[in-house]
Parts: structure tokens; sequence; C-alpha cells
């Protein structure tokens, strides 16, 4: 990531620290500011990242930076028998078991505190690794994609949605008015935290999508790596394989 980016410019803890803090404090409100803010479409982009999944037929998937658990409990249409979602934020694990509790998946996903970047799991543990729109909030990108590869089975598969910049004019200029302007506003008036809006908004906009996200998935070590568009390039979804 060409600049370092953390949700409290005052703050002296480090971004770990700071994007635990900024997820405790907007988990309550996360989902429904997260259907506002996308006006739906995220939904759709979770439900393509299943459909690529469920083409390889996984027994075991870690979803990665699971948050509320939107993309772990998607995904129990893979057919896979053990789904781990992992995240840093206590409060956001707490919202996702709620959910599992009430849709009756706690036989099939295990919701877990965890550093993505100090994964508690032994090499060669998952079929298939996904990520959803938490790639950006590692605090060290590349030790974090090291840690998914090594996780990762041999021949399996890793996931991204996360997302990106349009580079189409006028989809290029629209994204930046919104991002910039009106992003921040609806995470002023719906969420008790002024700054957690405009970090998400500042964060995708510096982060390395497309060819060059690309580029540091093969310098892991992945292969056969695409990236796939998604709604006028304001987000991407990256498949890879170990």
């Amino acid at each position: 990531m060409t600049k370092r980016v953390t949700p409290y410019k005052d703050s002296d803890l480090g971004k770990k620290e700071q994007v635990t803090q900024m997820f405790n404090n907007i988990s309550k409100n996360y989902d429904g500011l997260n259907r506002v803010i996308s006006f739906g479409i995220d939904i759709k982009w979770r439900n393509r990242v299943v459909a690529i999944l469920t083409k390889n037929k996984p027994n075991s998937i870690l979803d990665i930076a699971t948050g509320t658990g939107d993309l772990a409990i998607n995904m129990v249409k893979t057919g896979a028998s053990k789904i781990v979602g992992l995240d840093i934020s206590p409060g956001m694990l707490e919202v996702g078991k709620d959910k599992i509790k009430d849709k009756k998946l706690a036989n099939t996903i295990e919701m877990v505190v965890g550093d993505s970047e100090n994964l508690p799991f032994k090499d060669n543990s998952f079929d298939a690794v996904t990520v959803a729109f938490g790639v950006r909030n590692f605090e060290t990108l590349e030790k974090g994609l090291a840690e998914i590869f090594r996780v990762l089975k041999p021949n399996g598969s890793f996931v991204v949605l996360e997302t990106s910049v349009p580079t189409k004019t006028p989809y290029k200029q629209g994204y930046s008015f919104y991002t910039k302007r009106i992003l921040p506003l609806i995470g002023r008036i719906f969420s008790k935290d002024r700054s957690a809006y405009a970090y998400l908004s500042e964060s995708a906009s510096v982060f390395p999508h497309g060819e060059n996200f690309n580029n540091i998935l093969r310098k892991i070590g992945f292969i056969d790596v695409v990236n796939k568009p998604q709604t006028f390039g304001v987000a991407t979804i990256y498949v890879a394989t170990k």
C-alpha cells in the first residue's frame, strides 16, 4: 500500500488496534449501513464469490475478516461441512454469532477471534480461504497474504472481494464524489463513530487494486491469479490458487 491509512489520526495505537476499536464501535449498525451505502449491491457481489467457490466443492472454508458473518453464512450454499469465520473484532463477531444462531447454522459455522497476520491454524488446513472487504485493513498486507497461503491446502482456492476505484469516466468522478462527500456524511449521521466511514473510504482509495494486487498475490506464491471488476469497477473479485 502506497500510503498508511488509519481510522484515528490522533491515536497512538497501531493500525491493527485502531481497526479493532473502529469495528467494535460500529458493529451494532454495520449491516444496515452496509446495505444503505452499497445500495444493496454488496449482496450480489457476495453471491458471486459463493458461486465461484461452489464450482470447486470445498469441504472446509476459512473466511477472514468475517465481520458479522454475511459471507460465511452465504457460503453454506457451497456445501462445505466446516466454515470458520475469523475476525479481530469481538463486537462484530457477537453480532455474527446471533445471526448464525437464528439461522441454526452453529453446527457448520464457527466464529473465532483472531489476527489475520497470525492465524491460529496449521499449515494446509483449508480447501478455500475468503476475505470480503478486509484485506485493505491488514496492518501488513503481504504478511497477512503469506499467512493465508500457509493455511490454504495445495490447489486450494483464495477469493477476495474488495473495493476498488473505477478508472473510466464518468464512473471515476462519480465514485470520488460519493466516497469523499456522501459516504462520510452517512457515517456521521447514522454511526456514533465519526471517523470510521471516512477511513473506509480513504483506505479504499489507496489500496493497490487490479493488476497491482494481482502482482502482490503472485509474489506471495499464488498462481492462476485473475481479477473480476464489479459494477463499473467500484469493487473487484480476485481469484487465485495455491
